[in-house]
């Protein structure tokens, strides 16, 4: 099956194909940027208008959007999170983030998967964890140098390397659409 995943960040399009094993095109879209805190929402939002903007192609539209969660700041960074990291970067995060005493947090990935002639379909993906004290490891992208998953070990996002897409919150929302829309 063919698909376009809109998205200008070559990471997250290299994990997308890692992880669904299909053909997948990309294209980069200027989208209009829905200010929401719910990732599901923001990624709905932009696969309608990227199949719009796209002028309706015969295949799947895929879109995602991904963020932290902070369970003490009541959902916040959430879909904001690349405008948190752009603003005030990962050290900036931790500092902001210094007075609460609870750390943990969730990884949220949901991917709007656009058909023709249907309403999009939204899966997300979610990964309980915590926030490293300090930035931790040299691979992945974005917040995953933060991020620790609730698993053995107790290491970052970045400190996994290829491991995290075993089981990382965008790994679970891509295989739930690959589950569902992709059956070969």
């Amino acid at each position: 099956m063919k698909a376009i995943f809109v998205t200008s960040n070559e990471n997250k399009l290299r994990e997308a194909r890692e992880i669904l094993g299909i053909e997948l095109e990309s294209a980069s879209l200027d989208l209009p940027e829905p200010q929401a805190v719910s990732v599901a929402d923001v990624a709905d939002q932009k696969a309608r208008a990227a199949r719009t903007a796209l002028n309706d192609p015969p295949h799947p539209v895929l879109v995602e959007d991904s963020g932290l969660v902070f369970e003490s700041w009541n959902g916040l960074p959430g879909a904001l999170t690349k405008w948190f990291l752009l603003s005030v970067g990962n050290e900036g995060l931790l500092k902001m983030l210094a007075p609460y005493e609870d750390r943990s947090a969730r990884a949220v990935c949901a991917l709007a998967v656009a058909l023709p002639n249907a309403p999009a379909q939204v899966f997300v993906g979610e990964v309980p964890g915590h926030i490293a004290s300090s930035p931790r490891g040299e691979s992945g992208f974005g917040w995953d140098p933060l991020f620790i998953p609730e698993m053995p070990g107790g290491v970052t996002y970045a400190e996994l390397g290829a491991r995290k897409h075993e089981d990382s919150h965008r790994a679970r929302a891509f295989r739930a659409a690959r589950s569902t829309l992709f059956r070969d």
